[in-house]
């Protein structure tokens, strides 16, 4: 290995011990996350449960668990229906946690522009 490389792996190593200043920019992506997370995390799961539905109701119709097609096809509709709403639940989660917290991203991002203009 060369000197050059081992400088760069040394280097390397050493920035993941030091430690690091917190600047406006990472608390703006931490708050970005802090509003998307929630909204992502309900509609994956949600939408996990509801295929999970849905494909339990197309088991039953097409009589692979037991002989019960009429409340398969109901199961399996449930199903479709509960995937259906994922995408606008999703929306009004995300839509209410942007109200909530658009006063500090507008308040640090503005601080961010602010500065960047005057250099």
């Amino acid at each position: 290995m060369s000197t050059a490389n081992e400088k760069q792996i040394a280097e390397k190593i050493r920035s993941q011990y030091t430690e690091r200043k917190i600047s406006k920019l990472d608390e703006l992506k931490e708050l970005d996350q802090r509003v998307k997370c929630p909204a992502k995390v309900f509609a994956y799961l949600f939408g996990c449960v509801s295929a999970l539905v849905l494909g339990t109701g197309m088991c039953l119709a097409m009589k692979v668990i037991g002989d019960l097609m009429v409340p398969g096809i109901v199961v399996g509709c449930v199903g479709i229906v509960m995937a259906a709403v994922n995408y606008p639940i999703y929306q009004t989660i995300l839509k209410a946690r942007k109200k909530r917290y658009a006063d500090q991203i507008f308040a640090l991002s503005n601080q961010l522009l602010h500065e960047e203009s005057k250099k």
